[in-house]
């Protein structure tokens, strides 16, 4: 890799296969590390049902409660504004839609290029602005510890990558975008390993807190 296009040739080739590997059999490693746990019999009479009340809440608990909003609006607000507008950038932009494609063969309709990349400068102004207030609450600071600011870092460094190659703002442009597709590389090796995972791992979660509370027949 003596040239940024050797290194761009590197990342998009070899590089993006074995971080695809590591993430495909982590994540699925990960996942029947929850399906195996089980849970112990519960030898108490049921007074209601489990799936309807299960994946209600799967659904509900996406909404935001009205005391957490009254608490703590800009965590709340901040953390549905970085969420949305990651996954508008990663799966409604039209590249990254056509290497969807290339990788498993289905595609679907994208958004404007200017739309995403508006979309892509607030979503950065909000991660930092919700890294400054870990840093800077007390008890924010005090429950975050080293994988915390890692997870932002890994989640950070692709948005901010991505933004640079989409404007261009350094030469040569194939370093630029090689370090994109390396920084989303990095996100998808660690992402099994990490607090990353409860993108997957949440639904699991609200829907046997719901079943649990539904069996117990009070409401989640």
């Amino acid at each position: 890799m003596s040239t940024p296009t050797d290194f761009l040739l590197w990342v998009r080739g070899p590089g993006f296969d074995i971080a695809l590997v590591i993430f495909v059999i982590g994540v699925i490693i990960r996942l029947l590390e929850v399906l195996v746990l089980g849970r112990k019999a519960d030898l108490a009479e049921a007074r209601g049902t489990e799936m309807g009340p299960g994946i209600r809440t799967v659904f509900t608990r996406t909404l935001p409660e009205s005391g957490s909003m009254k608490r703590s609006p800009f965590t709340v607000a901040g953390g549905y504004i970085w969420h949305i507008g990651l996954l508008i950038c990663l799966f409604l932009f039209v590249p990254h839609i056509e290497l969807i494609n290339s990788t498993i063969g289905i595609k679907w309709p994208g958004l404007p290029s200017n739309l995403v990349d508006a979309v892509a400068a607030v979503t950065l102004v909000t991660l930092l602005a919700m890294l400054f207030s870990r840093m800077n609450h007390p008890v924010k600071r005090f429950l975050s510890g080293p994988e915390d600011y890692f997870t932002w870092l890994v989640t950070f460094l692709p948005m901010l990558t991505g933004y640079l190659a989409f404007h261009r703002m350094i030469n040569p442009y194939p370093l630029v975008l090689g370090l994109h597709i390396l920084s989303v590389e990095v996100l998808l090796v660690v992402f099994p390993f990490t607090k990353l995972m409860h993108a997957f791992t949440f639904v699991f979660a609200r829907w046997y807190n719901g079943a649990m509370a539904g069996r117990r027949g009070v409401q989640s």
